[in-house]
């Protein structure tokens, strides 16, 4: 039960964070929001185990991180565009997979 509410608390932060990057969203901060809701619905749900969300959220901190130095200058690329979205799909695609891997915390 710690864990489950640890883990809750750990999505709740991340998503209070995008919530309140969405009132001015591009549409790389919408598809993590997306992709946030998806992992919090494989939480509610059973499909993700507590290592499972720890992998994802790692991923999703590390393009929230590609993005910040992307941002740095001033003037996203389209290079780096192309990196951040290259890293979203991933991030989908490990979503979708840990979700339907059968392996589930209950």
């Amino acid at each position: 039960m710690k864990k489950a509410i640890f883990i809750l608390g750990l999505i709740l932060l991340t998503a209070v964070g995008y919530a309140e990057a969405q009132k001015k969203t591009p549409v790389t901060t919408k598809r993590q929001i997306n992709q946030q809701k998806r992992i919090v619905h494989g939480v509610k749900n059973g499909a993700l185990t507590k290592g499972e969300v720890i992998q994802l959220e790692k991923q999703q901190k590390h393009i929230n991180r590609t993005k910040q130095v992307a941002k740095a200058d001033g003037v996203v690329t389209n290079k780096e565009r192309a990196i951040i979205q290259h890293k979203q799909n991933k991030a989908s695609a490990n979503v979708y997979v840990k979700k339907h891997n059968g392996i589930s915390r209950n």
